[in-house]
């Protein structure tokens, strides 16, 4: 049985002698076993093996055992403290299910019963790569260097495989558990596969420079919703976002630049946490009513073909008497009465989801009066660039009235503001 971990050999006779402790942990292989050739007296034997020292330390367990601690196991520490020598074997950064496999085969080797059904490895040296520390982070760029025959560390926390025309997202990189930042870019990738939301702790996703038409709405309902901070989607070719885009409530920083986005998400306001949020030479027309409920520290809209603002023009979707559905909806939404896929049909659901709101307060669905106003962008965010070369840090946005009678008190009090 091999047990990879951090392992600090400390001698309890030390503090006697006026000595220190031997520092930090180094990297190790932990090895049950009996020595080659029946040697040792017998027994179980435990080998302590480390890059520095590969033949390592025996340490003889049969009844050697004084005491195992075992507080903090599910964080992957345990110390053994041996009888002769005097040592404490220190472990940490073992994985939990493995370490109390490890320490159970040790207290059966310490009490000599059933030792002929313990797993035991080889007391043999261990190779340079089992003891050497798990690479944590690996820079691909050029498809030359892009591994075709072995797989990737399972212990990455940072992949970067730029400039290796990658048609798709490989799915070994799918297998890294442990991957906080991935980044793709450069690349001729189409399409995103939904097991990218299996990457539980990744934080930064970058596929700057790809092919990408869209973005999986599968995606903003993984994990990916508590993880990810951190996404670049410049330089592809996306027309939109889908709806469910704003569940990636952890976003801080949002790149969206030289795409052909026609609109942003329309619940855009729900990213909280968003900081950062670049959307330069798009093909916006306006902005979501949403937006205005954003707080941002830096936000970029440069090149965006924005129409000028048109209070007085509407476009008119009302239908008097409101039909039922729209007065059922309206109430649903504005009295927060519980729903669900369960309750009703799916497509209903979805529109209660994408229901507007006018400045009254009360909530519309299909319908509704728009028009277009002009928001200073420096209300939503702390640094702006500017809009067009003119200068300008305004931009038009989307406004809803539930009635005509909103839509009249909005256009007295915007009549009265020019004169």
């Amino acid at each position: 049985m091999r047990l990879p971990c951090e392992v600090s050999v400390v001698s309890r006779m030390l503090p006697s002698a006026g000595l220190r402790g031997p520092g930090r942990a180094a990297r190790a292989l932990l090895s049950l076993g009996r020595p080659p050739g029946g040697g040792g007296g017998g027994g179980v034997w435990l080998l302590v093996s480390t890059a520095r020292d590969r033949p390592g330390n025996k340490y003889q367990l049969k009844e050697n055992i004084e005491q195992l601690f075992t507080k903090f196991v599910e964080e992957g520490k345990a110390t053994i403290r041996l009888k002769e020598p005097a040592v404490d074997v220190c472990l940490s950064k073992a994985n939990a299910n493995l370490l109390k496999t490890f320490l159970s085969a040790v207290k059966l080797a310490n009490s000599g019963a059933h030792e002929e059904a313990l797993p035991l490895s080889a007391l043999v040296p261990p190779k340079a790569s089992e003891v050497e520390k798990p690479k944590t982070r690996m820079t691909i760029a050029s498809r030359k260097e892009y591994p075709l025959t072995h797989n990737f560390p399972y212990s990455l926390e940072h992949l970067q495989a730029s400039y290796c025309k990658l048609a798709r997202v490989d799915t070994r990189m799918l297998c890294l558990k442990s991957l906080r930042k991935l980044d793709l870019s450069h690349n001729c990738i189409k399409k995103l596969p939904a097991t990218i939301g299996d990457l539980v702790c990744l934080q930064e996703l970058n596929l700057r420079n790809n092919h990408l038409e869209a973005f999986n709405a599968a995606l903003c309902g993984s994990t990916l919703r508590k993880s990810l901070q951190s996404l670049d989607l410049s330089q592809n070719r996306i027309r939109a976002l889908p709806a469910q885009f704003c569940q990636l409530q952890e976003l801080t920083h949002l790149r969206l630049d030289d795409n052909e986005l026609v609109r942003l998400p329309f619940k855009i306001g729900r990213l909280r946490q968003l900081r950062l949020l670049s959307a330069a030479r798009n093909k916006l027309p306006f902005l979501p009513e949403d937006f205005a409920k954003l707080s941002l520290e830096n936000l970029d809209l440069f090149g965006n073909p924005f129409e000028q603002p048109r209070p007085l023009v509407p476009d008119v979707q009302l239908k008097i008497p409101l039909t039922l559905l729209e007065c059922s909806a309206r109430a649903m939404v504005d009295f927060r009465i519980p729903h669900g896929r369960r309750v009703l049909p799916s497509h209903l659901c979805d529109d209660l989801a994408m229901s507007k709101r006018c400045p009254c307060g009360h909530a519309c669905l299909s319908c509704f009066i728009q028009i277009t106003v002009t928001m200073n962008l420096h209300s939503v965010a702390h640094t702006v660039v500017l809009v067009d070369n003119m200068g300008s840090t305004e931009a038009p946005a989307l406004r809803y009235f539930c009635s005509l009678t909103c839509y009249s008190q909005f256009l007295d009090r915007h009549l009265q503001g020019l004169r």
